[in-house]
């Protein structure tokens, strides 16, 4: 069931701050979906690409799906039809395949690189030094690359109580950020979303520079 009244809040206080809404509507039935996309809501977030393949197919066609789980290399041509953001990349090998599948489909897609900012081995994620080598490498291989766009980076912050951590792991993030948007790696317009916070988090991700957020049991509920 979706909580019309959080919706609408979390919309216009977003929308002051000049940040997106991605509701993560994973493990959620399609009527909670189109429910929420019938209030307005067009940024749907899926960890599992069965499920969003799935979905798409049953719902409105203008929704803009982001795949905001670990990506496996096999999996990407299920998805690179339609795809609006790839959130979670993590190697230069997804990023070449995510290019020949949207290559095979006359596209550009656009992705994130995800490092990791946070205490758990467990997260997926590169360090900075792994982000400048994949930058390097598609800088060099550019004229080969020309179906896949980085706009940005995605990061989750450490499974904590503490705010301060979580506060400087966004930080972090963002802080690297504008360190890549002033190299000569793109220096683009393009490249300019930080994918940081989610239900818990918001707030703080806002105030650190996040500009993309990820919300779910706030809108759905517990799972």
């Amino acid at each position: 069931m979706v909580n019309r009244a959080v919706w609408e809040t979390l919309h216009k206080e977003l929308a002051a701050a000049g940040a997106t809404l991605v509701a993560v509507s994973k493990t959620k039935p399609a009527s909670d979906i189109k429910e929420l996309y019938d209030l307005g809501q067009r940024h749907f977030g899926e960890n599992y690409v069965q499920e969003l393949v799935s979905k798409q197919a049953e719902l409105p066609a203008d929704i803009q799906w982001h795949y905001i789980g670990h990506l496996q290399s096999n999996k990407v041509k299920y998805i690179a039809p339609f795809v609006h953001l790839v959130h979670a990349v993590d190697s230069f090998g997804l990023l070449k395949e995510i290019n020949k599948q949207a290559a095979k489909n006359s596209r550009v897609i656009d992705v994130l690189l995800q490092m990791h900012i946070a205490d758990e081995e467990t997260k997926f994620g590169m360090d900075e030094a792994d982000i400048f080598e994949l930058m390097e490498y598609y800088t060099a291989q550019k004229e080969d690359m020309q179906n896949v766009r980085i706009c940005g980076l995605m990061g989750m912050a450490s499974n904590t109580d503490d705010e301060q951590k979580i506060r400087s792991e966004f930080a972090r993030l963002n802080n690297f950020f504008i360190h890549l948007a002033e190299t000569s790696f793109l220096g683009k317009p393009y490249f300019a979303i930080r994918s940081i916070g989610m239900s818990s988090d918001y707030h703080i991700a806002l105030a650190e520079g996040g500009n993309m957020v990820r919300i779910g049991s706030m809108l759905f509920g517990n799972r």
